[in-house]
C-alpha cells in the first residue's frame, strides 16, 4: 500500500470527542461526519483538507469513547493515512475495522511538519518526508490487516470471503 499526500498536523491526546464531537453522533451519513471532522480543535480542516491528504499527530492520538465514527470522519474526510507517534488502542482497531491506514512511528511525527509531503510505503515499512528527504522505517502491517485495509474495512473483507 503506497499513499503520497499533504501534511496535516496535530498534537498529543487528540482524542475522539474533538475527531467527531458527540452532538453529532446521531448520523451514521459518512459524508455528514466528514463535514465536522475536527471542527472542535481546528474549524479550517474540512476546509483545507483534500483526498489523499495524510494526518501526523502526537502521542496517544484517538483516546477517549470507543466511537467508531472518529476514524470513519477522518476517512471521510479524505485523509488516506494517519501517522501518529501511538494510537489509543481502540481507535487503532476501529481504524483497521473501517479501511483507514494507521502507523506509529514516533520519529517521523516528531519530525514531519505540517503542509509537507509524504509519501508512505507501507508494504515496504518506510516513509519519506519529500521536503526534506528523510526516510523513516516503520513495522509493516501483516498481511491479513494489509488486505483488511485495502478492501476498505472489515465488514468489506468479510463480503468479499477474504476474512471467513
Amino acid at each position: 500500500m503506497e499513499f503520497t499526500g499533504k501534511v496535516i498536523k496535530y498534537g498529543d491526546n487528540v482524542d475522539t470527542d474533538v475527531i467527531i464531537p458527540a452532538r453529532y453522533l446521531n448520523t451514521i451519513d459518512k459524508k455528514e461526519l466528514a463535514s465536522h471532522c475536527m471542527e472542535d480543535l481546528d474549524k479550517t480542516f474540512v476546509s483545507r483538507v483534500n483526498e489523499g491528504d495524510i494526518m501526523v499527530a502526537g502521542w496517544n492520538f484517538g483516546c477517549g469513547s470507543s466511537r467508531e465514527h472518529a476514524p470513519i470522519a477522518i476517512k471521510e474526510s479524505g485523509i488516506s493515512l494517519v501517522i501518529a507517534k501511538s494510537f489509543a488502542r481502540i481507535f487503532y482497531r476501529n481504524a483497521i475495522n473501517i479501511g483507514l491506514a494507521i502507523v506509529e512511528s514516533p520519529e517521523a511525527a516528531e519530525a514531519i511538519a505540517e503542509g509537507h509531503t509524504v509519501k508512505a510505503d507501507l508494504d515496504g515499512g518506510k516513509l519519506f518526508d519529500l521536503d526534506t528527504g528523510k526516510e523513516y522505517g516503520i513495522e509493516p502491517f501483516p498481511p491479513f490487516i494489509s488486505k483488511i485495509i485495502e478492501n476498505g474495512g472489515l465488514v468489506e473483507s468479510v463480503k468479499k470471503g477474504v476474512i471467513a
